[in-house]
């Protein structure tokens, strides 16, 4: 009796030991799925090539054609070479993305050297996507992609160091008050990452960190706890900006810190002090 038992109980373990295996891989796939798709979305991805020609990227102008995928709503944003767009997309299992409910602006530009049409029709064709490092390929079926983009660099110099006076809040535009010690504004420090800033009646400070696409998050923010009932901005208002933004966009002296690709949380602009 004990002898057909050892069979079966063998049979049993090989069997319990498949269908760990298999619920392992499993795992293992869907997790490296959504790794893939966590390094897609909430970064800026500027255009290198489109339909097998290279395309001139200038990062210092902030004008290149680029597009960023919004995770927390599944939107995306991009400039086209003249006009901006927008609209909603789907990741799914084995690299595969569709672009829906696409709009632009209409803006009127005939010195492009890129057709819009042309970028618009690869966002409109795509059906799966190709991550290799920091290189994006959207591409229709298994053909040669129809553009290339590659991952917005870090340029640390253009953002830290710099004293960022605050221009508007929501898109409300901001005045010093009165009784208010001095302007509202805050600076990255690159000693340590620390941000330090003053929000309007209490200083305040933490950290940050700066990533490719145009990444930035905010880190362990505190303040000192001065009362100033009379200061025209919120200071919760504008201390929330650096709980809530993800991304930041720059243009010369202006900077906006942004949450996806909505309009900006806050708009600053640079002081240069003697």
């Amino acid at each position: 009796m004990k002898t057909k038992l050892i069979p079966i109980l063998l049979l049993t373990i090989s069997a319990i030991s498949c269908t760990t295996q298999k619920k392992l891989a499993t795992e293992t796939a869907s997790k490296s799925e959504m790794e893939i798709q966590a390094s897609l979305t909430d970064t800026q991805w500027i255009l290198t090539e489109l339909e097998g020609e290279k395309v001139d990227v200038d990062q210092g102008e902030n004008k290149n054609i680029n597009f960023l995928l919004n995770s927390k709503d599944n939107t995306f944003s991009g400039f086209f070479g003249c006009n901006t767009g927008f609209g909603s997309f789907i990741l799914e299992d084995g690299n595969r993305i569709r672009f829906t409910n696409m709009g632009t602006t209409r803006m009127a530009c005939p010195d492009m050297t890129i057709e819009e049409s042309q970028v618009l029709e690869a966002f409109h064709l795509a059906d799966n996507f190709t991550l290799n490092g920091n290189t994006l390929s959207l591409n229709v079926g298994r053909r040669a992609p129809l553009a290339v983009f590659k991952m917005a660099e870090i340029q640390k110099d253009l953002i830290t160091e710099k004293y960022w006076k605050l221009k508007t809040l929501e898109g409300k535009e901001v005045k010093m008050a009165d009784n208010q010690e001095r302007e509202i504004y805050f600076m990255l420090k690159t000693d340590e990452n620390r941000v330090v800033g003053f929000a309007g009646c209490n200083t305040f400070g933490g950290e940050y960190s700066l990533e490719e696409g145009n990444r930035i998050r905010f880190t362990q923010l505190l303040s000192t706890l001065k009362a100033c009932p009379d200061i025209a901005v919120s200071e919760a208002e504008f201390l929330k900006v650096f709980e809530l933004s993800d991304n930041y966009t720059i243009d010369g002296d202006t900077l906006m810190l942004n949450v996806g690709r909505r309009a900006p949380l806050a708009v600053f602009e640079a002081v240069y002090l003697d």
